[in-house]
Order: C-alpha cells, then sequence, then structure tokens
C-alpha cells in the first residue's frame, strides 16, 4: 500500500495543507491511518485520497463533455429560458460547477439552482 502526507495529500487535491487539514477534522476526507508513517508522521492511504470525491467549490470536474456544455450555455444565453434549463440540467449531468454555468448563462447562482430545482 502507497502512503502519502498530507502535504502529499493536499498537492494531489491541489489545496493548501491548511485545507486539507480542515477537510480531514470535518470528515470531507479520508481519515488517516491508524500506523504513523515514516518520521512518525500521519499518513493516508492513496489509493483512498485518489478515490474520495474532493469537496469545495475549486473542485476540479472539466472535461470535454462539460466544456462542450459550457460552450452551448454560452451560446444560449439570450435564448428561451426553457432552453437554457435543458442545457443547465445537462451541465449538471456532464459534472459542472453550477457557478460555471451560471456565470456562461449570465445568471445568478441561486437562480441557476431555483432552475435545477424546478
Amino acid at each position: 500500500m502507497t502512503t502519502w502526507t498530507n502535504d502529499e495529500c493536499a498537492a494531489h487535491w491541489g489545496v493548501q495543507v491548511g485545507t486539507w487539514n480542515s477537510y480531514v477534522s470535518r470528515g470531507q476526507a479520508p481519515a488517516p491511518l491508524p500506523d504513523p508513517g515514516p518520521g512518525g508522521r500521519t499518513v493516508w492511504d492513496a489509493d483512498a485520497v485518489r478515490a474520495f470525491s474532493r469537496p469545495g467549490v475549486g473542485r476540479r470536474r472539466a472535461s470535454a463533455e462539460s466544456e462542450a456544455v459550457l460552450a452551448e450555455l454560452r451560446a444560449a444565453a439570450d435564448g428561451p429560458r426553457e432552453r437554457r434549463r435543458e442545457l443547465l440540467r445537462a451541465g449538471r449531468e456532464a459534472g459542472c460547477e453550477v457557478s460555471a454555468m451560471a456565470a456562461a448563462l449570465g445568471v445568478s447562482r441561486h437562480t441557476a439552482y431555483a432552475w435545477l430545482k424546478d
């Protein structure tokens, strides 16, 4: 089993070490292994960190599909509301962040969330 220190876990998630530690303390990241690693440092199972879905606004979920949906959203920003709602739902299914989709449509995040509820 490969183990990582908190520095390596934070680097993998693209966050600061303090952010990583906050995620761990709130249960938003895998728990550390019970036995310390080299030098007595706390370590995590690297596979568990890779498999855990990172929380937070900054998480990356970009894919070719989601980028295509964002481009469609930008093009439909002045179009009919129902079409924008359809694209918003498609974007969510593609893994786009709601804030990125709202910006592409030129609406607030609150509006985007409301449209997703309907």
